[in-house]
């Protein structure tokens, strides 16, 4: 009897200590999901990761002083073949806002960022662009190159504004204004580069490089260009390729080829060997900007400056 009424007493104690516990259970587990649920600062700068430079430059201009922009990819970086280092996932996780250019262009970061998108807002911003736009590279695979085409990059621009808008609205007007005011001056750079193409004899608008990563800038510019490469650096080349090349070079008498910052130069080299066998010499024109943008600090490091290096090489080489 008195164990019984001993067990009795403890009842409602027990009652007590599990409603404690149930409300530390939740507690705690709502402390889980405010964690995982990155909140945007209201003062101070938003951190934002970005893969490339390309993409990085697009949050630097429409952010202005309300973001902090790291790039993941550097000068000279592959993005086709880039693994995130120890380093870079520390980046990522501390980003309140990571952006990347999408398309399956980072395609070894895929998993990574597609878990980190559970967290916090992770935004391809090549994804906006409709469909229709791009360029099918086979079934429900599209070339993700589209920064050289200068109107889709605006495109980009767009989605920056909107989801850097979104996220912290307080500051909205301010994003609004300054991607006009950038948009204004891709528009301008839009129109340098059909400019200064179009100063390029038809017959001698054959752009030769080391990947086909220009697609885009030559279906808007109306310029031929030719890939030793596919789309992605992933892809091997072969003899078969390398003589595919000399046979184009020789054929119709195009005196410049190029090389590319983010590719090994050996298979443009190849090239250059196999014309001279064939009688026909061949200059490299000069190191294009494909994948990778120029240092951080100087014009190459920059979208508009990376584009308009690009357009004066070609067009010192061909023209």
């Amino acid at each position: 009897m008195s164990l019984g009424k001993k067990g009795a007493m403890q009842h409602p104690r027990m009652k007590v200590l599990l409603s404690i516990v149930s409300i530390a259970s939740l507690l705690i587990l709502s402390a889980c999901e405010s964690q995982g649920d990155v909140a945007i600062p209201e003062d101070g700068p938003i951190r934002v990761t970005a893969t490339t430079g390309m993409v990085a430059d697009i949050v630097k201009n429409v952010g202005g002083d309300r973001v902090q922009v790291t790039a993941l990819m550097g000068p000279g970086i592959d993005p086709h073949l880039y693994k995130a280092s120890q380093g870079d996932i520390g980046r990522l996780n501390e980003a309140h806002m990571i952006f990347y250019s999408g398309i399956h262009l980072e395609g070894k970061m895929t998993e990574i960022l597609s878990k980190l998108s559970e967290e916090k807002p992770v935004i391809p911003v090549a994804d906006s662009i409709e469909k229709e736009k791009l360029m099918k590279t086979g079934d429900n695979q599209y070339d993700p190159h589209v920064w050289f085409d200068v109107q889709l990059w605006i495109e980009a621009v767009k989605s920056v504004d909107r989801e850097l808008a979104q996220a912290d609205p307080r500051h909205q007007d301010d994003y609004h204004q300054r991607a006009q005011k950038y948009t204004a001056q891709l528009e301008d750079l839009d129109q340098y580069v059909r400019e200064q193409i179009k100063s390029i004899p038809k017959e001698r608008r054959v752009m030769v490089t080391a990947h086909d990563a220009f697609g885009y800038f030559g279906r808007a510019y109306d310029i031929e260009v030719v890939g030793l490469q596919g789309i992605s650096t992933a892809s091997e080349y072969g003899l078969k390729d390398v003589r595919r090349i000399v046979n184009l070079l020789v054929d119709r008498e195009i005196k410049a080829v190029f090389v590319e910052s983010s590719v090994p130069k050996r298979s443009i080299q190849a090239v250059v060997e196999g014309t001279k066998k064939k009688g026909h010499t061949i200059e490299i024109g000069g190191e294009l900007f494909s994948d990778a943008m120029g240092k951080e600090g100087t014009k190459k490091g920059t979208y508009i400056g990376m584009v308009r290096h690009n357009v004066d090489t070609i067009v010192s080489a061909l023209k």
